[in-house]
């Protein structure tokens, strides 16, 4: 593919991953309420969700979808759903107890599984790469799919370096602005971010 072409599409990927989306603000909540870790790890599951739907969109699955209203549906309020419980999770956590947790290794894998989640779940991120990447290829110039694949692994790799940037940043903010807020009204707005981020997936149409 042509440098300009790769490097537009590069610029057009920062914009679309620095808005305020469901996926950072996922990445930002995370990294508030625990760490930068937390939230570089629930990026990773983020990019793993973010593969397949490359994928979907590769293979005409996201058009399928798309096509078909009942699947549609059915996987958004899946998502939708997802995202309430998760909240629910939030707001009942309340503050940590004194004494010994649940191991990191276990910790960080929940938190990876939910980042997989929260992208498979969402039928709008397949539509978005099948509107994103088109436009792009250049049939003159090879195989559309590998160069759809190219330009999505692109994406996914952009997108995991600035969701890193946010966490660090993130972590930053909550020790330095927000030292005195307890853990517990962390989780409670954390919660409000995830029925936020569900109720956008809900009203959002096709």
């Amino acid at each position: 593919m042509e440098p300009s072409v790769v490097f537009s599409f590069i610029g057009i990927s920062l914009l679309l991953t620095l808005s305020p989306g469901p996926d950072i603000l996922f990445v930002l909540a995370q990294s508030i309420v625990q760490h930068a870790k937390a939230g570089i790890v629930t990026a990773l599951g983020l990019c793993t969700g973010l593969m397949v739907h490359v994928s979907a969109a590769v293979f005409g699955v996201s058009a399928v979808i798309y096509q078909s209203a009942a699947a549609f549906e059915i996987v958004k309020y899946a998502g939708a759903a997802y995202l309430l419980f998760l909240a629910f999770q939030s707001f009942t956590a309340g503050e940590p107890a004194d004494g010994p947790s649940q191991g990191e290794a276990e910790k960080y894998h929940k938190l990876y599984r939910k980042g997989i989640f929260m992208n498979m779940l969402n039928p709008k991120v397949s539509l978005f790469f099948l509107a994103l990447l088109p436009p792009f290829v250049d049939p003159s110039r090879g195989s559309v799919s590998l160069q759809m694949f190219f330009l999505g692994s692109i994406f996914i790799i952009q997108a995991f370096l600035v969701f890193f940037l946010v966490s660090v940043l993130s972590e930053k903010i909550q020790q330095n602005v927000l030292p005195r807020i307890s853990t517990g009204k962390l989780q409670k707005a954390q919660g409000l971010i995830f029925s936020f981020i569900a109720m956008q997936i809900v009203i959002s149409g096709k």
